[in-house]
């Protein structure tokens, strides 16, 4: 069987969110055809991303004829032309692509496309400043949104659990989160074990529903 995270992949629309999906992916060595119906955002992008197209992505044919129905896995990034964002990912879908993906600036955006058939429908916009909400609100270095009431955080470990061995902590049973990897300053993060001891600057990775982690990051 092939190995589908390595498959090319097709980008439609080089807005900020394409452009940079498209270039994050060619740096990681996936190949990648982009396409945008504006002739000067394809160019600026020539030379950066494997194959670039200036071309119309709500035509059928022009699908065909750039190879579009011989891809695994395609994103629709164009978010500002509602119409325009709905028309290419139906025609991806009456395609038969296997793994779509498409940007969504709003929900009824996103419920349209989950009916018309996407797999997987992502909110950048909301997705970022719902992220740097929680940074800039509190003493989290790094918050990631796992699913719809589970998260990931970085945070500084609290004074009054240095010097305890997480196994006699409690934190779970008290705060409902587990403290996944610690980093020493200087060092790099290793996983955490009931033995493993906090020391005074620590950073911690702590996982947990996300009210709970919420509230330990909290902790002074």
């Amino acid at each position: 069987m092939a190995d589908k995270d390595s498959d090319p992949v097709v980008v439609i629309g080089l807005g900020r969110f394409g452009s940079s999906l498209a270039l994050e992916l060619t740096r990681r060595g996936t190949e990648v055809l982009a396409i945008d119906h504006r002739h000067k955002t394809a160019q600026s992008l020539a030379g950066h991303i494997t194959h670039i197209a200036t071309a119309d992505a709500t035509d059928m044919e022009t699908l065909r004829q750039l190879g579009v129905p011989d891809f695994y896995r395609a994103v629709v990034g164009i978010g500002g032309d509602l119409e325009a964002s709905i028309l290419t990912a139906s025609l991806l879908v009456e395609l038969e692509i296997d793994d779509i993906w498409a940007k969504a600036i709003s929900r009824q955006h996103g419920q349209i496309l989950k009916r018309i058939g996407v797999h997987h429908v992502v909110f950048p916009e909301h997705d970022m400043g719902e992220r740097v909400a929680h940074l800039v609100s509190g003493r989290m270095l790094d918050y990631m949104q796992v699913d719809d009431n589970f998260a990931l955080i970085k945070t500084r470990s609290p004074k009054q659990y240095i010097g305890i061995p997480l196994g006699r902590s409690n934190l779970r049973r008290k705060y409902g989160i587990t403290i996944v990897a610690v980093k020493s300053e200087g060092e790099e993060f290793t996983y955490a074990t009931a033995e493993t001891e906090l020391a005074y600057g620590d950073i911690v990775i702590v996982s947990g529903r996300t009210e709970q982690v919420e509230r330990f990051a909290e902790l002074p």
